[in-house]
């Protein structure tokens, strides 16, 4: 991996840089050129997560289905968009603030953040920044997110601005989150649940048989952990109820 000091890197920047910190070492700047995945294997976010009272942002941990571990984020809006990933099948990898990138933009040395790297299951990377949509309106908001995302794109990686997403869906991923811990339904009953399950069968229809003499109920956690984790499916554009017909994935 090649490897910059960070004195060197302020004075001067003749190549695009993302500078990534470790747990057990001093940050390391990388040419954007020769970025790799590898490069942010044991990283830690580049800023560390706050809270403090008065603080008119929301930020935190979030304990991720996917990382096994917990995912920082500064506010609601990315709190959704870590959900949505977290729920995302296509998504085996996240890092928050994955590095801090430095590049000439005309005359001046700019720098940024960016808020997530995912690392997709078919080997591709996305690089997201959440931003209100209404702060995209602000011709220097917009120009700050567009330099990172020509740098990403020159690299061959993907690049995302994320403003919002349909409440309802959200909702939904929301709560089936609740069933995102391994554990929480016992593995046999989501086994059993997934085993029995009719491709096409409305959720209450699907409760009942389950349930066999039980409350219905007491069969829905097994068939929810199956739709978080992406062997069920089902139209998440509208509220789930009982009427909600439930699809089998291979």
């Amino acid at each position: 991996m090649a490897v910059r000091s960070s004195g060197s890197a302020r004075r001067r920047c003749r190549v695009s840089t993302a500078s990534i910190r470790y747990e057990d070492a001093p940050v390391r700047e990388v040419p954007v050129r020769q970025l790799r995945l590898a490069d942010f294997a044991e990283s830690k976010p580049w800023r560390a997560v706050r809270s403090v009272h008065g603080m008119t942002h929301y930020s935190g941990k979030y304990s991720s289905a996917t990382t096994g571990g917990h995912v920082v984020y500064e506010s609601r809006l990315e709190l959704a968009r870590l959900l949505l990933a977290d729920f995302d099948p296509a998504v085996k990898g996240i890092f928050a603030q994955p590095c801090r990138l430095a590049a000439r933009v005309g005359d001046r040395l700019r720098h940024h953040v960016p808020d997530f790297l995912l690392v997709m299951r078919s080997g591709t990377v996305q690089v997201v920044n959440v931003k209100p949509a209404n702060r995209l309106e602000d011709p220097k908001v917009a120009e700050a997110l567009a330099w990172p995302g020509e740098l990403i794109r020159q690299h061959g990686w993907g690049y995302e601005i994320w403003s919002g997403a349909d409440r309802v869906l959200l909702e939904n991923v929301r709560f089936l989150a609740a069933y995102r811990r391994p554990g929480v339904v016992p593995e046999p009953e989501v086994e059993q649940a997934w085993q029995q399950v009719v491709d096409g069968e409305e959720l209450a229809l699907a409760e009942r048989r389950l349930a066999g003499g039980r409350p219905p109920e007491e069969a829905r956690p097994a068939l929810m952990a199956l739709l978080w984790s992406g062997r069920l499916t089902t139209d998440l554009s509208r509220p789930l109820s009982g009427e909600s017909v439930l699809r089998r994935c291979a």
